[in-house]
């Protein structure tokens, strides 16, 4: 599945009602971390089933950044059920991230 580019706009539609996990990537064009850990959530989005992987440009939409806390970037944030359940900050292995999407 490819990756959703989430909005105000579209974010109760493919996030809040989802009917599966959806992992979401906070991220910046500016940021070198975010450009360093962008292939690793495309490899997920790409090559995992039954979760959704969308990311949220924060310059363009700082209100889900405030909603969601983001003090720092790249942040992940695991939605299960419409419900914030575990969030990771900065560059990880791609093994660290499927082991957060499977706990």
């Amino acid at each position: 599945m490819s990756v959703i580019n989430i909005t105000k706009g579209n974010f109760d539609l493919e996030v809040k009602k989802a009917d599966t996990p959806v992992l979401i990537d906070f991220w910046a064009p500016w940021c070198g971390p975010c450009r360093m850990l962008s292939p690793i959530v495309d490899e997920i989005a790409n090559e995992t089933t039954g979760i959704k992987v969308c990311k949220v440009n924060i310059d363009e939409q700082p209100e889900l950044a405030a909603d969601f806390k983001v003090a720092s970037i790249p942040t992940l944030a695991l939605i299960k059920d419409g419900q914030l359940v575990d969030t990771s900050v900065g560059v990880k292995p791609k093994q660290m991230i499927l082991n957060m999407l499977n706990r």
